[in-house]
């Protein structure tokens, strides 16, 4: 039976194509220019989308400690043309939204761990997000994914949870700038298109799908760092790629 709505498969895909958007936003259009704004807007679907799919995917994985490893090993793989994208240099103490969503993954391993005495939980979901915060998304991609976990059997209270952090990541967006909370407010897209668009489908289960996006991440950066600069040299064991 058809069920209305876009499945999952599919949301991935446009937030996919979201975040390329952004990128080459980030890449060749100013920042506090329309077109800038408008771009970047788009490009907010993308991080708190992936961080409610993290979820869904812990919930129903058949086996969590592959998952993890992968993620982890895309995280690594993501480091160096996430660093040269966004910086020009690598190695640097920045990651992509992988490496969040990896630690997002360790986050409700251990909310979800009955052994663990609840006062230790915290103060290790605590050190999570600080190591998170060097990541892409920060602590917002560690957050999202345990609020979906801890209310997984409440769905009003997960929405409201959910809600309420996309508002707060927006309202942090107006206090660096008008420019930055203007398209940080395309977060609130995010909520309405999972609550109102998503029907809960996976969608094919063709291994393409699944690995799609941990191969395009790193490879996309990696392209659209070569088509920024113009040449890769080593220089004092750091790859540098120089300005036009």
């Amino acid at each position: 039976m058809h069920v209305k709505g876009l499945n999952r498969n599919q949301i991935k895909y446009i937030v996919i194509i979201a975040m390329l958007i952004d990128h080459i936003a980030w890449a060749f259009v100013p920042t506090k220019s329309p077109l800038g704004i408008a771009m970047h807007f788009v490009g907010r679907l993308t991080g708190p989308t992936m961080a409610y799919f993290l979820a869904e995917g812990y919930l129903h994985t058949s086996n969590k400690l592959r998952y993890g490893i992968r993620l982890g090993i895309f995280a690594l793989i993501s480091w160096a043309p996430f660093t040269l994208f966004e910086e020009g240099a690598w190695p640097l103490l920045e990651f992509g939204v992988i490496y969040t969503l990896f630690w997002g993954f360790i986050a409700m391993c251990v909310w979800e761990n009955e052994k663990i005495y609840e006062p230790l939980k915290y103060l290790l979901l605590f050190i999570i997000m600080f190591v998170a915060s060097v990541g892409d998304w920060s602590f917002m991609d560690v957050i999202l994914p345990l609020i979906v976990i801890r209310y997984k059997d409440d769905e009003r209270s997960k929405w409201i949870g959910y809600t309420i952090m996309c508002v707060v990541w927006t309202v942090l967006g107006f206090t660096e700038g008008i420019e930055k909370g203007l398209f940080q407010s395309g977060i609130l897209m995010v909520p309405l298109l999972l609550r109102f668009v998503y029907n809960g489908e996976p969608g094919s289960k063709k291994p393409f799908h699944k690995w799609f996006f941990y191969v395009f991440y790193p490879l996309h950066l990696l392209i659209l760092a070569l088509l920024v600069y113009n040449t890769i040299r080593v220089f004092d064991h750091r790859i540098v790629i120089p300005w036009n």
